[in-house]
C-alpha cells in the first residue's frame, strides 16, 4: 500500500501557483507590449528573461510564454518541455515554431508540428514576410477565442481540415506581417484560428487552419498562436486579448 501511494505521489502533476507569467524571449518590445496588456486586462504581472536567465524554480509561475527568435538552446528547450509534460501552461508564439527550431532535438515531436522540407507549391514549409493577413476565428465557443473580444470583420473562408463550402467568419487583419505556410500536423490538436493569405504575384489565395492551437502535453498544456510578427500585432485589440486568453483559460 506504501509503495502504490508513492507512486500515485510521484505521478502527480506539480503544482504551479496562480501568479506570474515568465515570458522567455529575445526581442524584448513585441513582449513588453504583451505584459503591459496581461497587466491592464487581467492585473497579471510578468517576469521577462532571455533564454540563458530562466529561474531554476517555475512553480511561481502561472503560465510560460515563448518568443524566441533566434536559435533557441537545447537547456532552454527541456526546460520548456518539461515544464509543460509536468502540468505547466506553456504558450507559443510565431517564431517558436519556425524553419530554425527544425535542428532542436526534441523540439518538433514535442510540439506535434513538421515544417517538410521542399518546394513550397508541392507541401513544403516557408516563410513570407511582409505580407498582409486576415485570421480566422474558427472555434466560435471557446473561451480563448471570444472571451472579453469583441469582432467588427467578417472574413470569408473555407476550411483547410474539414470539406464543407465558404463560410464568414469572425476575424482581424494585419498587415506587414509574416505568415508560415505548410505547417503539418503529427497528431490531433485543438483548432482556434485559422489564416488567409494572397499571394502579391500570383494572385492565389491559401487558406490554412494553422493560425492557433491548443493541445495537452503530458500533464500539461500547450498553445499556439503564429501571428506575432511585431509589436503593433500584440497591441490589436483581438489578438492580444486571445493571448491573455491563453493565460486565464479554464483547462482539465
Amino acid at each position: 500500500m506504501k509503495s502504490l501511494l508513492l507512486g500515485l505521489l510521484l505521478a502527480a502533476p506539480i503544482v504551479f501557483a496562480e501568479g506570474q507569467v515568465l515570458i522567455v524571449a529575445d526581442e524584448f518590445p513585441a513582449m513588453e507590449v504583451l505584459a503591459g496588456k496581461l497587466k491592464a486586462a487581467e492585473g497579471i504581472d510578468s517576469k521577462l528573461v532571455k533564454q540563458t536567465e530562466i529561474p531554476k524554480d517555475l512553480t511561481p509561475f502561472r503560465a510560460l510564454i515563448v518568443y524566441i527568435h533566434g536559435d533557441m538552446r537545447e537547456p532552454a528547450e527541456k526546460v520548456f518541455i518539461d515544464y509543460a509534460r509536468n502540468g505547466g501552461r506553456l504558450i507559443l508564439l510565431h517564431h517558436s515554431i519556425s524553419s530554425g527550431k527544425r535542428k532542436n532535438q526534441y523540439w518538433i515531436p514535442f510540439v506535434g508540428v513538421n515544417l517538410p522540407y521542399g518546394e513550397f507549391e508541392s507541401g513544403g514549409y516557408c516563410w513570407i514576410d511582409p505580407v498582409n493577413l486576415d485570421v480566422v476565428n474558427l472555434a466560435p465557443g471557446h473561451y480563448v477565442t471570444t472571451h472579453n473580444i469583441k469582432y467588427d470583420t467578417k472574413i470569408p473562408y473555407v476550411r483547410s481540415d474539414v470539406k464543407g463550402a465558404e463560410k464568414q467568419y469572425d476575424g482581424f487583419h494585419l498587415e506587414e506581417t509574416e505568415v508560415y505556410l505548410n505547417h503539418v500536423f503529427l497528431e490531433p490538436h485543438t483548432i482556434f484560428l485559422g489564416l488567409k493569405y494572397k499571394d502579391g504575384k500570383t494572385g492565389k489565395v491559401y487558406m490554412q487552419d494553422r493560425g492557433g492551437w491548443y493541445k495537452r502535453a503530458g500533464k500539461g498544456h500547450l498553445f499556439y498562436f503564429m501571428a506575432g510578427h511585431s509589436s503593433s500585432e500584440f497591441q490589436n485589440p483581438v489578438y492580444g486579448q486571445m493571448v491573455v486568453n491563453s493565460v486565464t483559460a479554464p483547462v482539465e
